[in-house]
């Protein structure tokens, strides 16, 4: 049985466009944003976006033999629509922009001020941009306003590359270029089909490439992480790679069937190849799990375990890629969406609404929402003022100074699918809380490294419930 997907508006009737505005400004909006329709739409199209990834089966003239068909980067076998092929052309110059402006020598403990520079250019240039670049049906979907779909979307692109401001990118920013994308779905942007085709143009030929695009700014002007978790977090900069990526190795489906939970593909690699340079330097062209870990290598030393502590767990797990790509998705819901940091600045218009989902269940109370900070002075809306709030270029950066934050307890990232959370539906569940994490829980612990007495070491068994017992590297 096939997913929901996002639906698309009637161009028929003329579209009230607004200029998207500020809505998360305490903690306790966040469970509000959990139920709000946008909430709904940003889960329904990562999921579609997200079966479309999976390997597929198809049987042939004599309904015998069968052919497995995956989606790998760079494929020959890819093909892109004409809106595709048009917003491949507004992120080739988004990346041309960045040759303009070199960055300015001299050391810098933090990101180069450049960027600003690069911002600059990129927000003046980005009406001509859009208009050159949408797909023909967004650019001149009716509007029953003075406000365009362009203007509507420009909101999200800009503030998909990074705080010119603080001179940092996370998954806050990764976010809003989701939402330029799923709002051209919603305007009809793309050739919609029952395969799946347009789903993986969309994450091959256009998420793929922003990723490249982001990574080439992180690496040209030094950005730093915004919002991470630090050691702890699963990335640094970046969720989307892993959780396509993980799908992109998962077991061989057809139309018909429930998207996989467990099991690989025949042929894909072990987890574990995440810490072998030669597995990941000749994956990352392929596939993109492994191009995001490659990236990891491009920009850290050390060993594996110690700077990415959560992905070395992940790769512990024997139950296969489709085990892990349900966690992620649990995991993107537990650490981007519903952290207050990350969703803070993103903004909601007439595309992605704050308007209540009326199907959606109210979430229970867990610590995610009983740890979220809160302002400690009054925000404009109690005063009447308007809501529009600062410019955004906060996106996934945790308010400074603000007491409630730091004395509100402590929430681990460890894997959220290591302690088996229950989570209902994509489009009401709230993750439920997760412990701080302990080295002996997971599921691999580093080489050469003794949390325990050994005696204690051999007695732990299974450290975390439905995940292999902990494994020492010869």
């Amino acid at each position: 049985m096939g997913l929901p997907k996002l639906s698309e508006l009637e161009d028929s009737k003329p579209q009230t466009f607004i200029d998207p505005v500020k809505r998360i400004n305490e903690g306790h909006d966040v469970q509000r944003f959990l139920v709000s329709q946008a909430y709904r739409d940003i889960m329904l199209f990562v999921m579609q976006l997200n079966r479309a990834m999976f390997p597929r089966c198809s049987s042939g003239l004599d309904g015998q033999d069968q052919s497995i068909q995956q989606w790998e980067l760079d494929s020959s076998s890819a093909s892109f629509s004409e809106s595709i092929r048009r917003l491949q052309g507004l992120l080739a110059e988004l990346d041309a922009i960045i040759d303009e402006v070199p960055p300015d020598p001299g050391p810098r403990r933090f990101g180069n001020v450049a960027f600003r520079k690069w911002h600059e250019l990129v927000e003046s240039r980005s009406a001509s941009l859009l208009q050159r670049h949408l797909p023909e049906k967004v650019s001149s979907f009716k509007a029953s306003s003075s406000v365009s779909a362009g203007a509507e979307l420009r909101s999200y692109l800009l503030a998909a590359f990074g705080s010119a401001q603080r001179l940092d990118y996370g998954t806050g920013h990764e976010l809003n270029f989701l939402a330029f994308l799923a709002c051209n779905w919603k305007l009809g942007g793309f050739d919609v089909s029952s395969t799946g085709k347009e789903e993986r143009g969309v994450v091959l030929g256009l998420i793929e490439p922003y990723l490249r695009v982001v990574r080439r700014l992180i690496k040209t002007y030094t950005l730093e992480p915004a919002g991470s978790h630090g050691v702890w977090g699963l990335d640094d900069h970046s969720f989307l790679p892993y959780l396509f990526g993980s799908a992109q190795y998962g077991p061989a489906i057809s139309g018909a069937d429930e998207t996989p939970t467990e099991g690989s593909l025949g042929d894909a690699p072990d987890p574990a190849d995440v810490t072998k340079p030669v597995a990941v330097q000749r994956e990352r062209k392929k596939n993109m799990y492994f191009s995001a870990i490659g990236f990891i290598y491009d920009v850290k030393r050390g060993p594996f375990w110690e700077h990415s502590p959560m992905l070395y767990d992940i790769s512990g797990v024997r139950a296969g890629w489709a085990k892990i790509n349900k966690g992620m998705i649990k995991m993107y819901m537990a650490e981007v969406l519903a952290k207050f940091p990350v969703v803070q600045h993103f903004y909601f218009g007439s595309l992605f609404s704050w308007d209540k989902d009326p199907d959606a269940v109210a979430p229970p109370t867990t610590v995610h929402a009983s740890s979220q900070p809160m302002r400690q002075h009054a925000h404009p809306a109690s005063l009447g003022l308007p809501t529009r709030g600062p410019p955004r270029d906060n996106i996934g950066v945790p308010e400074r100074g603000n007491p409630a934050a730091a004395s509100a307890p402590f929430v681990g990232t460890a894997a959220p699918w290591a302690r088996q959370p229950t989570v209902t539906s994509p489009t009401t569940a709230f993750p439920p809380s997760m412990e701080n994490r302990n080295i002996s829980q997971t599921s691999r612990v580093p080489p050469n490294f003794n949390p325990r007495p050994a005696t204690n070491a051999q007695t732990d068994g299974q450290g975390c419930t439905g995940m292999p017992p902990p494994t020492r590297a010869p």
